[in-house]
């Protein structure tokens, strides 16, 4: 078992080297990963080393022990905090354990009392690792599960009892990879007759799910067979709108195929092919529908849907679900994937089959969707779609859907590529804001991410990593950099003392300007004025 991590801050050396020297940290399970002086080094070194433990002084300069834990309760806050004091205060005490503190003990330390805390931290460390194991037997029974959570799903998928929105995240969760369609869905079952069916084994179904799992092939289609009810349901991706007549084909050919395979002829409905998963349980219902036609069927076994009720396809409307996923792709997804949401929902136009004047409400709907992401975009709406639009796209305005596509394609793309460019003005704009801020009052010591986002209206995680993926650092680290530019420049153009060049960069401790100052620049202010003298 990996040892747990500790890390030693205190700003008296010869008490870390009695911490580090008494301490058994192999036998009790620990691994003393790293040692500072003071809070500010602690603090990188938590960062790099990601202890299981801090060992930490209240008292120590530039970042005392309290202010060290609390800004570690935010970076790592599953790490253990055991604070040492060698003032017995009640209001210490009293701070340490509001920031979460584990343990809070008085110098000087002994070994037994650092050793029996020690001990009962790693009680409570081995509890959490085997929590975390008992997690990963819980992921694995789940992983176990897996085949009856696929099956539960896709029945509750052909009931239409998922929620739209809550499909894709299922399907992931399930490890499912649901295409965008078209999709449609096939009811089989073995026999003569479904009473038939229904009196026979249930091993006879799992026979026919096998069966067509083994057998079904159609080139640029994709099936998933599933027991749904006394009859197994074939999911149909299809690899477009004219693949359906040749999956009926399919069909009928597996229909035959089962007399040798089964000893029954293999009879299915097939439903209206649609656009999105969620839509499914509407070609199931047709699917089912068209088994009540087996009797008029003039003995065909595969009987779809739309050659006896043409009428039955799902209804065609710009859903909200539609607006969702245009906009995403508009405003985050690449060129690519805005093309293949527009030729889905162009391919949806097309099985439809509607009246010109329902195609022209879909498309109203559709650009107007547009509109409203240019108008949020702050993008004129003339600028995507020209001086003359009206906001009425008839589809009599197009030769052909293609031209429709095309047409679509080019105004979504423009779009996309318009906000985009919004999107990195607005970025580099924000960051020059961040900047001309930093360099106004870089001055002041209570200089902080805070305030600064106060004064931007932004929120600070936010703003912390669109700094550091902008410019290359953190907001810390940017701050420092000015300071000590600025620093460097008063100590070779000026005479002033180096406490009063402190004050003039953002620090009230002269001591701490001095360490940060020579961890910057690998020497002292003093030296450094010495070495490079005055520039006239």
């Amino acid at each position: 078992m990996d040892p747990y991590r500790v890390l030693l801050a205190d700003d008296e050396e010869e008490i870390r080297a009695g911490i580090s020297r008494k301490i058994d940290w192999a036998s009790l399970g620990f691994e003393l990963v790293g040692e500072a002086e003071n809070g500010e080094v602690a603090l990188e070194l938590a960062e790099q080393l990601h202890p299981d433990v801090v060992l930490t002084d209240i008292k120590m300069p530039f970042m005392d022990g309290l202010e060290l834990c609390r800004r570690l309760r935010q970076s790592l806050p599953a790490a253990k905090l055991v604070v040492f004091s060698g003032f017995d205060d009640f209001e210490y005490a009293r701070q340490a354990v509001s920031m979460g503190v584990s343990e809070y003990i008085l110098k000087p330390i002994n070994a037994p009392e650092l050793t029996a805390v020690l001990e009962k931290l790693r009680d409570q460390l081995d509890q959490q690792r085997m929590e975390r194991r008992d997690m990963e037997t819980l992921r694995r029974r789940y992983d176990e599960s897996l085949p009856t959570l696929r099956e539960l799903f896709y029945t509750r998928l052909l009931d239409g009892s998922l929620p739209a929105d809550q499909i894709a995240a299922r399907a992931a969760r399930y490890e499912i990879t649901l295409g965008p369609g078209p999709w449609t869905v096939a009811l089989a079952y073995a026999g003569n007759s479904l009473e038939e069916e229904a009196a026979r084994d249930e091993l006879l179904l799992l026979s026919i799910r096998a069966f067509l799992e083994k057998y079904f092939s159609l080139d640029g289609c994709s099936a998933r067979a599933v027991l749904y009810g006394d009859m197994v349901a074939l999911l149909v991706q299809l690899e477009n709108a004219r693949s359906l007549y040749p999956l009926l084909r399919e069909l009928d050919r597996l229909s035959l195929l089962s007399q040798s395979y089964l000893g029954l002829p293999l009879t299915a409905g097939v439903g209206q092919p649609c656009s999105k998963p969620e839509d499914l349980h509407y070609s199931a219902e047709g699917a089912r529908a068209a088994l009540d036609y087996r009797v008029l069927g003039g003995g065909s076994r595969i009987i779809y849907i739309g050659d006896l009720e043409p009428q039955s396809a799902a209804p065609l409307s710009f859903e909200e679900e539609d607006q969702r996923v245009l906009t995403s792709a508009i405003k985050l997804g690449t060129p690519e994937q805005v093309k293949t949401v527009v030729r889905s929902l162009i391919d949806r136009l097309q099985q439809a089959g509607l009246s010109s004047s329902r195609c022209d409400l879909f498309l109203l709907e559709l650009t107007a969707c547009l509109v409203r992401l240019a108008r949020a975009g702050g993008i004129a709406v003339e600028d995507v779609f020209g001086a003359n639009f009206t906001g009425v796209v008839p589809i009599a305005a197009f030769s052909s859907l293609d031209e429709l596509c095309q047409w679509l394609e080019a105004h979504c793309l423009k779009l996309h590529d318009m906000l985009g460019r919004r999107r990195l003005d607005s970025t580099g704009q924000l960051i020059e804001r961040a900047k001309a801020y930093i360099a106004d009052h870089y001055t002041d010591a209570q200089l902080s991410v805070d305030s600064l986002c106060s004064h931007l209206h932004l929120s600070p995680t936010y703003f912390s990593t669109l700094f550091k993926r902008e410019v290359g650092m953190s907001f810390i680290a940017y701050v420092t950099q000015v300071r000590m530019e600025r620093a460097s420049q008063l100590l070779q153009d000026t005479d002033e003392k180096t406490y009063r060049i402190a004050e003039q960069t953002g620090y009230t401790d002269p001591n701490y300007f001095s360490y940060v100052f020579k961890r910057h620049f690998g020497i002292s202010p003093s030296k450094f004025r010495a070495g490079q003298g005055r520039t006239n």
